[in-house]
């Protein structure tokens, strides 16, 4: 199946107006507190109490990434509408990793909120998600947003079945700079990202997807035999991996 981009963009952009809709109006509540000397002060504080003010960027970042909110979830319907549009223009820039903005949706509970709000975050991250795919340079490379899809939904699977069904150039490019930023991790058991809960089922549900769809994709696109080994070896354990003679040497 070809997405076309243009289509993708479309429905992220409906996702994106939807999240306004869903979202106006939404305020921290009345009692929030917050560290003066770590996170800001009470005007900084009492914006966040006031509905629809646009947020300077410090004050943006700040606020979705403070893990001490007493209601997460009040502070992220909040800031959300702006938020997410931060987020598809590249404006939000974690210290880490794109896990971290996933970590903040997962405090908010936003799968408890109600049905018309988790819907419009659901679409939202799923159009984000295939707009990536579909998109030949993405501002967020695709394993960055994957790794937010899955910490803020607590899951792999439906982001990867999206992947899997795109079978065209575009999304097997951003599948090999995936690999390519994968393999030394997963070559030791572990997750490319910092999950805050089940990394080892999480590494084992991406290896496996990876060493049944990727070898076809990579071949497809050319992609250098060494690249090839290495996905073959994520497939292998113990002695068998490390012992066979395309092991590669930055694993020493």
């Amino acid at each position: 199946m070809n997405l076309d981009d243009t289509s993708a963009r479309l429905r992220l952009d409906r996702a994106l107006d939807r999240l306004d809709l869903a979202f106006r109006g939404m305020t921290a509540r009345g009692d929030e507190v917050q560290c003066e000397c770590h996170w800001g002060g009470e005007e900084e504080l009492e914006r966040l109490k006031t509905p629809d003010l646009v947020l300077a960027p410090d004050l943006l970042h700040r606020t979705w990434d403070a893990p001490d909110w007493s209601d997460h979830g009040a502070v992220l319907r909040r800031i959300l509408p702006q938020f997410a549009r931060a987020l598809v223009k590249g404006e939000v820039e974690p210290v880490f990793g794109m896990h971290e903005v996933g970590r903040s949706f997962g405090r908010g509970r936003w799968r408890e909120w109600p049905s018309l709000q988790s819907a419009a975050v659901w679409e939202f991250l799923r159009a984000w998600w295939a707009h990536t795919l579909a998109e030949e340079d993405p501002v967020v490379p695709a394993y960055e947003v994957l790794a937010l899809c899955a910490e803020a939904s607590g899951t792999l699977g439906p982001w990867l079945r999206t992947w899997e069904a795109l079978d065209d150039r575009v999304a097997d490019r951003h599948l090999a700079d995936a690999v390519d930023r994968w393999e030394y991790d997963l070559l030791g058991d572990e997750l490319p990202w910092n999950a805050w809960d089940d990394a080892d089922a999480l590494c084992a549900e991406l290896a496996a997807w990876l060493v049944r769809h990727a070898p076809a994709r990579l071949r497809a696109l050319d992609a250098p035999e060494g690249l090839l080994h290495r996905v073959r070896l994520i497939g292998l354990t113990g002695a068998a991996r490390w012992e066979d003679p395309h092991w590669p040497d930055h694993r020493y």
